[in-house]
């Protein structure tokens, strides 16, 4: 479907992430419902199993199963209430996750026609390592990068420059 050429920076940078981290061979339990993203992954040889779009601030059931070798979240846990929780209860020994940056110059996201579509948390990086922490996760590896976006502005220019996203790989303390 995308040779190589994904329709998004951060599909290309997290993907690559992820073949540095871990193998094929792993079971994946991918946080939020089955995506572009996790489609793409599942093509590419993954063995992933998606979560069935519960609400994980009260029923993490899906993440306490002792199936999965890896617990994936790309862009999550900015719209859960308590991310703490869900980080708690997953049995996988493996995260790879990403969350967005605050931005000093955007406030948080907030759709405009969806109620459920928000932003609760957008985190500076020490946050989201000390909520990993604190859940019983040491950090391996991090990376952060730029979403540039296809407008013109102010905000747009700065999007070039200020890294956006923040990605980690943990391993269960």
């Amino acid at each position: 479907m995308y040779p190589g050429n994904y329709p998004k920076k951060r599909y290309r940078i997290t993907k690559a992430f992820l073949e540095q981290t871990i193998s094929k061979q792993e079971k994946i339990i991918d946080l939020g419902v089955v995506n572009p993203f996790s489609e793409i992954l599942k093509k590419e040889g993954y063995h992933i199993t998606n979560t069935k779009g519960e609400d994980l601030d009260f029923d993490t059931k899906a993440v306490q199963a002792n199936d999965y070798d890896v617990a994936t979240a790309f862009e999550i846990f900015e719209h859960l209430v308590s991310p703490l929780n869900v980080l708690k209860d997953i049995k996988a020994k493996k995260l790879i996750a990403s969350v967005p940056l605050k931005l000093w110059f955007a406030s948080a996201y907030k759709s405009k026609t969806d109620p459920w579509d928000r932003h609760y948390h957008e985190f500076e990086d020490w946050q989201f390592d000390w909520l990993l922490e604190k859940a019983g996760w040491k950090i391996k590896k991090s990376e952060k990068f730029t979403n540039p976006v296809k407008k013109f502005g102010l905000r747009p220019i700065m999007r070039y420059f200020t890294p956006r996203y923040y990605l980690i790989y943990a391993e269960r303390v």
